[in-house]
Parts: C-alpha cells; structure tokens; sequence
C-alpha cells in the first residue's frame, strides 16, 4: 500500500509541474481570436497525451523499485534446486558452523510430537524428523519464508508418500511428509504460515500423521533443536548448526553403532559433546537441543531433575 501511494503521488507532482510550465508557455503567445479555442484544444490534447506518457513512465519506474525490494535473493535457490533428491547438496562444502536465524517462523501444524528423531531400532534407520499428529485434510504450513523445490509423490505405501521441500533464506530446507495434498508447485514463493498441503496418511505411514524434517545443506537437524513443539515457538532467535554435531546422525548406521560400542568397550576414550547453560534454560529445553532425554542428561552430570541450573554451567549431552 505504501508504494501504491508514493506511485500516485510522484505521479500527481510530475503532472501538476508539467500542467504548470505549459500553461506559463501558452501565455507568452498572443494569438488571433479566431485561433484561440482551437489553440486551446490543440494544446489540452497534447497535455492529455504527454500526462498519459509520464505518468506510464513513472508508475513502471516505481514497479521496478518494488519489486528489487520485495524479492529475496535468488542465489539460494541455485545449488541443487532441480534435483529429485531430498538432500541435493551431495557434493557441497559445508561449513563447521553457521548461525541460522528462527526468528520468523510458523509451526507447521499445531499437534503433538507422536514420534520423535532417531535412530529406530524396529526398523534399523534413522528417524531424520519428528511426526506430529494430524488428522486427514489438516492444514499444514510453511515454517518460514522460502521458495518451494519440490513436490513429489513417492508412491501409495512407499516412502513419504506426497511431500514437499521449501528451501528458505536462513539456510534451512524443510520437509513435509504424508500429506493428502499440495497446495504449492514448484517453484512458488511462500510466507511463514502460507497453506502448502493438507495432513494425510500417503506412503510408508501407519496413521494420518506430519513427517516434519528440518535440514542444512542436507544434514538433517533435530527439529526438537529448533522448535519447542508443546509450546509452539522456537527455542532461541538463533539456532547455531556445528557440523561435527550432525556428522554423526547422517552417516548413523547400525553397523557404526556398534563399531563405537565395541571401541568404547575395549578402553578407548571418545570425546563427550558438551552444553553451556543460558538465560532461560531447563533440563527439558537442553535435552531436545540436543536429542537427548532428561533422565540421560541427569546421569552425565550427577544431578537430578530438581537441580537448579546456574548460567554459564557446563553440561556433558552425549
């Protein structure tokens, strides 16, 4: 609205000045009286015209100056962006770290966690998300700003059935499983909380339920780390990604499982990751930052679920 009003006004001021000369230039001429009226309308139709070219001018001046304002860059959606792959950044230099930016986020859909990141001895994988309870035609919506990659269906009972990737400004891809429906194509800028599907129960799924994943440049990201799902916000305004942290969970097997359980068993030492308390954490917050119970985080620390946190304390996570 504010650029529709600066159009109408740069245009009116440019009309107005143009009226203005005219009129002082008309008046240096004496003409016959016989040739005045039709001097007169001669020049009116030449003003009309010449009105109808600046005010053109002007309005498609100030389009252009939206639209560069509007639009986000367009580099992220450059790398990997007509790959049919989930994690298209095979071949990507990943950084150590990066400070990805949550502030403006939307949750995808307000149920509960029913399932949560990984690994899943049952089915002898990893879980490279959460699920999130829904019922069939739930909306689901985009968690942040982005363009949409891909939407896919993977097949009736396989995979994640129907799903959609949108690749957003702050780093982030995120993916939406199971769903009955896109609302989105390829290609479509979306806003946080824009409708991009509905819930469903498509693919590999044993109810109507969100598979919901968070990835950077490919790794998939405890969601849990991001978002505080019982109480719908973020954790923090920033969420910081190590690659060293994550490393582990996307080459997760169960053949290297056991390769660190047996080299643990035989006396080798493994490094443990650690946490710093901040301003307004609970054991709670820190064990799904960091994929891990209270109970666990308790036992590393020899504290118990009472222990009040003082800040800057370091806590051993894994």
């Amino acid at each position: 609205m504010q650029f529709s009003l600066t159009k109408i006004t740069a245009a009116t001021t440019l009309a107005l000045a143009s009226l203005f000369t005219a009129n002082a230039q008309t008046e240096d001429y004496k003409l016959p009286d016989f040739h005045k009226s039709e001097h007169k309308d001669l020049i009116a139709s030449q003003e009309n015209i010449a009105e109808q070219i600046k005010l053109k001018e002007t309005l498609d001046y100030m389009d252009v100056l939206f639209r560069e304002e509007e639009e986000p860059e367009e580099d992220i959606y450059v790398e990997g962006w007509d790959s049919q792959a989930i994690n298209c950044y095979t071949n990507a230099v990943i950084p150590d770290t990066k400070v990805i930016d949550v502030r403006n986020f939307c949750m995808p859909t307000m149920g509960y966690v029913t399932s949560p990141y990984g690994y899943r001895r049952r089915f002898r994988r990893m879980h490279k998300g959460i699920d999130l309870k829904v019922q069939i035609g739930d909306t689901i919506r985009a968690a942040f700003d982005g363009k949409v990659r891909l939407t896919r269906n993977q097949g009736r009972r396989k995979g994640y059935g129907l799903y959609v990737i949108v690749r957003h400004p702050n780093g982030l891809e995120t993916v939406y499983g199971h769903l009955s429906k896109f609302l989105v194509k390829p290609d479509q800028y979306v806003k946080a909380g824009d409708p991009i599907a509905l819930g469903g129960n498509t693919g590999k799924s044993t109810g109507p339920h969100l598979h919901f994943e968070t990835r950077y440049m490919g790794i998939a990201i405890n969601p849990a780390a991001i978002f505080d799902f019982e109480n719908h916000t973020t954790h923090t305004d920033e969420f910081t990604f190590n690659k060293n942290n994550y490393q582990e969970a996307r080459d997760y097997s169960p053949r290297s499982a056991k390769a660190k359980a047996s080299s643990s068993k035989s006396g080798k030492v493994t490094a443990s990751a650690t946490y710093r308390v901040r301003k307004g954490d609970t054991l709670s917050k820190i064990a799904s930052r960091n994929g891990t119970t209270v109970d666990r985080l308790c036992k590393l620390n020899g504290i118990t679920r009472n222990t009040k946190l003082s800040i800057g304390k370091t806590l051993k996570v894994k």
